[in-house]
């Protein structure tokens, strides 16, 4: 088996130093999406567990969903995003905050019962190698909830009918509309998770009434308790933007998961913790660990 550093990995988007927390969730006029988001949630995640890591946790927006889980994980690609989680959230408790290449993850084999993706999936430049990466850190019984962005919508259905766009919405290939920002075919996606070792065990459909007219006229709360209720049943067509689904990942529970987090995301060896870092007892690289954030992205010596 080759080691993780044996190719580069895709390139990833970097939200370093972005206002996303302000500009597209607090002033952006997205209150809907995010109640319409957590309903969904509520309905796959398990109410509680030992040990949850949410991929692209950015600011840490849905951490309040995880209050039933001993321990929780942030992982993000960029460090101020997940500052910005620490002073939401606080330090020192159950949140642990990592910095991470999701083609390149730093977590030890089967170290979660349950991993959460909303608003990631539709960055990746290669699906595969990150589901990848995502299933072996994942425990025998244990659950992933991940949303996806549909190519497969009515608005794009109704554009392609009326030759407003080129690109078909029925076929299955990904659409990058901008670079790194791609949408996906349901029966694509489902292939894909599948592929990676997952069982399909519920999809949801999810923000039917994103339209620019119904938010302005009707409140946030009632458009995301119509979704809610249409959630379940829109899921046999899968007709919206967004798609939420839960799968499992087959084989037993184990008794208890590892107690070591994480591994060296370059070799796979064992970490030990150094002066403010953790150090690979097998490449030697050294990987930052202060003020509460594991910081994965780049070691010590790096140039």
């Amino acid at each position: 088996m080759p080691s993780p550093a044996s190719a580069s990995p895709p390139q990833v988007i970097d939200y370093e130093g972005s206002d996303y927390q302000q500009r597209f969730w607090e002033q952006g006029g997205r209150a809907y999406e995010d109640l319409a988001e957590r309903s969904a949630l509520r309905k796959l995640l398990p109410p509680a567990g030992c040990r949850l890591v949410e991929f692209g946790a950015a600011f840490g927006r849905l951490a309040d969903l995880y209050d039933g889980y001993e321990q929780v994980l942030l992982l993000d690609y960029s460090r101020s995003l997940l500052r910005q989680a620490q002073a939401r959230l606080g330090v020192g408790g159950r949140f642990i905050y990592v910095a991470a290449n999701l083609y390149r993850l730093p977590l030890a084999p089967g170290v979660v019962d349950t991993a959460v993706m909303v608003r990631v999936m539709h960055h990746l430049a290669d699906v595969p190698a990150a589901l990848a990466q995502i299933r072996r850190a994942i425990a025998p019984g244990g659950l992933f909830v991940a949303e996806y962005a549909s190519k497969r919508h009515l608005k794009s259905i109704a554009r392609y009918a009326l030759h407003r766009q080129a690109w078909s919405p029925y076929d299955p290939s990904p659409y990058e509309f901008v670079p790194l920002n791609f949408d996906f075919h349901p029966t694509w996606m489902t292939g894909q998770l599948q592929a990676a070792g997952f069982r399909m065990d519920r999809e949801l459909a999810v923000s039917h009434f994103r339209l620019p007219l119904l938010k302005r006229l009707v409140p946030a709360e009632t458009l995301a308790a119509m979704d809610g209720a249409v959630q379940e049943v829109g899921a046999r067509w899968k007709l919206t933007p967004s798609v939420f689904v839960r799968c499992a990942v087959p084989g037993d529970r184990p008794a208890s998961l590892p107690a070591e987090l994480f591994q060296c995301p370059e070799c796979a060896g064992a970490l030990a913790p150094g002066q403010d870092s953790l150090d690979c007892t097998a490449c030697g690289r050294r990987w930052p660990a202060s003020d509460h954030l594991y910081d994965f992205k780049e070691p010590l010596d790096a140039g």
